[in-house]
Order: structure tokens, then C-alpha cells, then sequence
């Protein structure tokens, strides 16, 4: 993301007050509710203010002055907010963006006198509050693909609408899963009862089967619509000679070298037109588990449940680590998720596994720590695998992920306000009788040595709380560390969900960050956000 958005990105921002991300809200008006039936209490709105480390840190750049200049602005940006690059033309273009937009929505500081160019405290504290000029996350992708052994957006059973055992199987969760993301498709591929003819379902249950050409059709239309990077097919083969070569038949030459397939099982005879379809073929291997992690000449990928890989890493972690620096590992949910629950996805990420398949119609918190691993790199799918797992560390060892290791660096989180919630939710969503009590949670999600929680005191009846509260997190592998929040709202029973991010922690940019959250399927809210800060110490 450019530091400068262009007009067209804040468009959203520019339709009218109730759009303005809670900017266009009367601060001084109060909510009513009824209490009992028998009376109304007001409750009033508190004013949305800079923090104190704002007002403090513009004073320091400002130089006692009540404006901060272009060049200001800029030591600004460079010092503080960590944009290195930044020049004086884009301070300059930010403040007069800054200006344009406060005029538009009515919300001139100074009692509407921009004849001083430069930007007010009150100016400042709005532009944080953007994440279109203050993402918390770094923009560049890398030129990456699976060759590179990255890490990749893998869907499990992706054609599956819902539980493993008697859902409809169909290309529309396809769809949705490449619309989201997803790098990588599965396909279980059957006989019909009649044996002449192949159908996708998930054999051995009451599923109901869909036409491989849809999915094939809905892969070709949808799989570059969120990233140009390349899309994977993934096969378990259940099918006869006949019905392979049947299968290689899907159009033309051009079509079939849009499919990049990994054969399930290859201990069979495949046909010639079937087998150059496949780029990987994975291979049951016998012998021990030593044997199967065997480093030789020919690229190999081994395809292991979430149980097989736990049990594995208690006594072979280094194995499957120097195994997974050049080789393909797949780790899928183990059979007993029938509700297609998903497994904490950093049993595999720690030791690798390049592939760990997610239930993409499960969203629950393990999708949500997916989706904040693949915000990274710009989003587009892959993120290279941190280079501590790739290489040799002391006494010529692999990277065991158990092993405690030295703090490389803490990373300080501070969490300053909330707001948004009085514009995307309805005033008694939270509470009937009186405005949210809102709280936020913050987890590290990371190697075992790094994982850590810590949560804000619960701000009560405001819909814009204040909390004001940091909280420090020692890391020795942050290049695996995942930053988890989660907002509630506090209940006598069950307390409520107020939105949710999770962060790569090696793409965090520094500074006053506009962090937004989404809801519990990892959409986007249109106004909720939290304002928060993130340092290196």
C-alpha cells in the first residue's frame, strides 16, 4: 500500500458523515436506553482525543509550534512511524489530502483556518486513524512460488459445503476459497457406481458428489482473481486407468498446463496423457520414520495427518525440519473433525510443512490465525518460509521449534482506543439496557517459548473505550510469530465478539497504527479499528 493513497481509496471515507468511520457522529449527542420498561437513561458519548504519546510526540516534532510543517511531517513519518523513504513532496501531498478531507466532512481545526499550511494535533489524530495511509502491515510482495518452498494458503476437502460426513459437495465453496485466497485446491477424485464415469466427492461418506469439470471450470475462472500467483491442484486418485486417461481429457493442451496436480498415490500404472498432468507425485514409503524423511536427489512429498505429525516431531523435529528445507510437506485434519474444525496450524508451520490444509467453511480461531499468516507478502497467497528454518544453526543442527533459544527482540504493543462500533452496529447489539462494555485481548501465537496473553481492562458503557495500555512480548523466533487480538464486549453469561485480527509480526510496521478488525468469517468491517502502537526494543 502506497503511503499516499490516491483519491479513489478513500473514496468510502468521502460519502458523508454516517461513513466517516464514526468521524461524522455528534460526539456530544447520548444514547438512550430503556431500563425495565418503566424509564430511560442517557448515556453520553465521550469525545474521541489524541492520547497522551500523541500530544507528546507531536510537540517534540512540531517544536512548541501548533502546526507540523511538510519537512516536520516528515521526521515525523521517517522517526517515528518507520517510513524511511519518505520524502518532503509526499508530506507536503499527505497534508494537503489531510486538509482536503477535513474540509469535505466539515471537521476544519482551527476554527476553519487552513490559510496555515500544516497539519494541528486534532489533523494528526485524524490521519492515524485511517488504516489506508496507517496500515499496520508492510505492502511488498516478494516474487515468490512453491518452488522457493514457501509457505502456501492450502484448502482441505475445498469442495465440501460444510461438515466432512454428509454435506453437499460443489464448486461454489471452490469459489469462494480462490476469491479468499487460496493457493491451493483438493480433489478426491471417485468412480461412479457404474465405473464409467469420475465423480468429486468425499469417499466413504454420505457427501453428495459434484462433476470434476465444474471444479476444474470454477478453478480456471476464479484462480486469479485475488492473486496472480500460481494456483495448485492437489489429487487423491481413486480412479481406474481408464477413467485417469479420461480425466486428462479436460480441454485443450492450453487448458490441461493451467492444472499444476499432485498425484495422491502413485503404486499404480498411470497413463502417459494422466501422469504428465502430475508435477509432484507423492509416494507411500516403507521403513522407519527416519527412512521416510530421507534427503536424496528427487524432490518427494509426504502427506501426513495432524496427529502423524505430532507424534513424529516428539522424537524426529530436526528430521522433518531438514526434510521440509527441501522437500514438500502436507499436513491435513486428522478424520475425527467431522465438524471440519481445523488443528493449530503452527504444529506445522514451525517444523516447514509448506502445505497445512485448512476447513475453509470453519471459521473458527485456527482460520484466523491462517488468514493472519497470509496477510503477509502482501497477501498474495505465498510467504517465504523464515530463513531460520532453512539453515544450519549452532553445532550444525537444524532449527528444532521445542528448543528454547535466545530473546532476539521484544515487541512492545500498546493498545490506545477503539471506534467504529456506534457506525457498523445497531445501538442495543451489545447490550439493550446501556452502551458496550468493551475489553481487547492480545496473544502472541508463535514457537512454545514465545506464545504469551495479556488482555485490557473492560472500558465500561462507551462506545468509544480508552484503554491506554501496553504490554510487552519477549520473542526469540518473531520471524514465526503470529499477533492474535480480539475484542468482546463483557456479559454476566457469555461476553459478546467485537471484531478480530491477527498479525504477522515480521510485517508489523512501526508506530501509531490504525489496526482494522473483522468478523468472525475475516471480513473486513467497514469502520471498526482499533488505534495502536508497535515498537521493537
Amino acid at each position: 500500500m502506497p503511503l499516499i493513497p490516491n483519491d479513489s481509496a478513500l473514496k468510502s471515507e468521502n460519502q458523508g458523515p454516517e461513513e466517516e468511520e464514526g468521524f461524522g457522529y455528534d460526539m456530544k449527542t447520548y444514547n438512550k436506553y430503556k431500563w425495565f420498561l418503566f424509564f430511560t437513561r442517557k448515556y453520553k458519548i465521550n469525545d474521541l482525543v489524541p492520547p497522551l504519546d500523541l500530544k507528546e510526540a507531536f510537540s517534540e516534532f512540531a517544536g512548541g509550534e501548533t502546526r507540523l510543517s511538510g519537512e516536520q511531517l516528515r521526521r515525523f513519518l521517517v522517526e517515528l512511524q518507520g517510513h524511511e523513504d519518505c520524502t518532503l513532496s509526499e508530506s507536503e501531498q499527505i497534508i494537503d489530502k489531510i486538509l482536503k478531507l477535513r474540509s469535505r466532512n466539515h471537521e476544519t481545526s482551527g476554527g476553519g483556518d487552513h490559510h496555515q499550511h500544516g497539519l494541528t494535533l486534532e489533523d494528526v489524530f485524524y490521519f492515524l486513524l485511517f488504516d489506508d495511509f496507517n496500515s499496520p502491515l508492510k505492502a511488498e510482495v516478494s516474487s515468490l512460488s512453491l518452488s522457493s518452498l514457501s509457505f502456501c494458503v492450502f484448502g482441505h476437502n475445498s469442495y465440501l459445503t460444510g461438515n466432512q460426513l454428509s454435506s453437499d459437495c460443489s464448486d461454489e465453496p471452490i469459489i469462494k476459497a480462490l476469491q479468499r485466497g487460496v493457493r491451493a485446491i483438493e480433489l478426491d477424485l471417485w468412480p461412479t457406481p457404474n465405473k464409467d464415469d469420475i465423480k468429486v466427492v468425499h469417499g466413504w461418506t454420505l457427501t453428495n458428489p459434484v462433476s470434476p469439470i465444474k471444479c476444474l471450470e470454477a478453478i480456471k475462472k476464479n484462480a486469479f482473481v485475488t492473486s496472480q500467483y500460481p494456483v495448485i491442484v492437489t489429487i487423491e486418485d481413486h480412479l481406474t486407468p481408464d477413467l485417469q486417461s479420461k480425466f486428462a481429457e479436460n480441454g485443450s493442451d492450453k487448458d490441461k498446463e493451467s492444472i499444476n496436480a499432485c498425484d495422491h498415490k502413485s503404486d499404480q500404472q498411470c497413463p502417459p496423457d494422466y501422469k504428465g498432468l502430475i508435477t509432484i507425485h507423492a509416494k507411500k514409503l516403507k521403513g522407519s520414520l527416519k527412512d521416510k524423511l530421507r534427503i536424496d536427489d528427487e524432490v518427494r512429498r509426504l502427506s501426513w495427518n495432524e496427529q502423524t505429525l505430532e507424534k513424529a516431531s516428539e522424537s524426529h523435529g530436526t528430521d522433518i525440519v531438514r526434510f521440509t528445507q527441501k522437500n514438500i510437506l502436507r499436513v491435513y485434519p486428522r478424520g475425527t473433525r467431522v465438524q471440519s474444525s481445523n488443528f493449530k496450524p503452527h504444529i506445522g508451520w514451525m517444523y516447514g510443512a509448506q502445505m497445512v490444509a485448512f476447513n475453509m467453511q470453519r471459521h473458527d480461531k485456527q482460520l484466523w490465525l491462517m488468514q493472519g499468516m497470509f496477510r503477509a507478502n502482501g497477501g498474495c497467497g505465498y510467504v517465504k518460509k523464515p530463513q531460520i528454518v532453512m539453515q544450519k544453526l549452532q553445532n550444525d543442527e537444524e532449527f528444532d521449534p521445542k528448543r528454547t533459544l535466545p530473546v532476539k527482540k521484544t515487541l512492545k504493543v500498546k493498545v490506545y482506543l477503539g471506534y467504529g462500533w456506534s457506525t457498523d452496529f445497531k445501538p442495543t447489539h451489545f447490550d439493550k439496557c446501556s452502551p458496550p462494555d468493551f475489553y481487547t485481548k492480545v496473544r502472541i501465537v508463535g514457537v512454545p517459548a514465545d506464545c504469551g496473553k495479556r488482555k485490557t481492562r473492560v472500558k465500561m458503557d462507551n462506545w468509544f473505550p480508552v484503554w491506554d495500555e501496553e504490554f510487552e512480548f519477549p520473542l526469540s523466533v518473531p520471524e514465526l510469530a503470529l499477533l492474535r487480538i480480539v475484542v468482546r464486549e463483557k456479559n454476566q453469561g457469555k461476553d459478546e465478539f467485537g471484531g478480530q485480527t491477527c498479525l504477522p509480526v515480521s510485517e508489523l510496521r512501526l508506530g501509531f497504527r490504525a489496526v482494522p478488525l473483522y468478523n468472525r468469517k475475516g471480513e473486513k468491517y467497514k469502520s471498526v479499528k482499533l488505534l495502536m502502537r508497535f515498537q521493537f526494543v
